[in-house]
Formats: C-alpha cells, sequence, structure tokens
C-alpha cells in the first residue's frame, strides 16, 4: 500500500504564489508517475499534472500550463506543484495521485490540501 501526504496548501491573494509537496511512502514505492487532480467547489475533479518518475516526462492541462511547474525530487518519492499567478478560479483542493507500476490509471489518492484565492 502506498500513502501519500500532501502539504503547502493556504490562503493566498491572486498573484501570489503556492508549492504544493506531496511525499509518498509504503513498502515499496515504484509507482511509473505522479501528478495532482483538483476539484473546485461544485465542480468534477480534473487533471492539473504529471510527471513519471523515469525520465521526468511532463503533461499539464491546457489551462494551467503557463503557471504550474510539476516536478520531484531527487528521490522521485516527493512531487511537488508550483502554483504562480494564482487566480480566484484555482481555488480548489489539490490532490496527488500516482499510478502503480504501470501508467494508465491514477490509483492512489492523497486526502487533498485546500488551496483558497482570494481576489
Amino acid at each position: 500500500q502506498v500513502q501519500l501526504v500532501e502539504s503547502g496548501g493556504g490562503l493566498v491573494q491572486a498573484g501570489g504564489s503556492l508549492r504544493l509537496s506531496c511525499g509518498a511512502s509504503g513498502r515499496t514505492f515504484s509507482a511509473f508517475a505522479m501528478g495532482w487532480f483538483r476539484q473546485a467547489p461544485g465542480k468534477e475533479r480534473e487533471f492539473v499534472a504529471s510527471i513519471t518518475r523515469i525520465g521526468s516526462v511532463t503533461s499539464y492541462a491546457e489551462s494551467v500550463k503557463e503557471r504550474f511547474t510539476v516536478s520531484t525530487d531527487e528521490t522521485k518519492n516527493t512531487v511537488y506543484l508550483q502554483i504562480n499567478g494564482l487566480k480566484p478560479e484555482d481555488t480548489a483542493v489539490y490532490y496527488c495521485v500516482t499510478t502503480d507500476r504501470l501508467p494508465g490509471q491514477w490509483v492512489y489518492w492523497g486526502q487533498g490540501t485546500q488551496v483558497t484565492v482570494s481576489s
């Protein structure tokens, strides 16, 4: 079993920045990729960004690619999401996710961290 713990959320003013972190732990952590989803109030959960643990290949939702940066640390067990130029519409619960050893399905989810952007 894999455990994911997010941190770094909070209340920020529009135009500000945040860096979300997510640490993965478990008996054997061998995910193919890690990433982030978000869910705004009254909306469906949506993909935000991902990064493969080998090769660090990144992928972004079109709506965030100019302002968000996903990365990992040297151990590949922590994934970050740098968010710049925050907008009120970025307000959401942000969830860390990982695949299993193979790509295709986000298997493990964190508990989420709240990001609130005031205008």
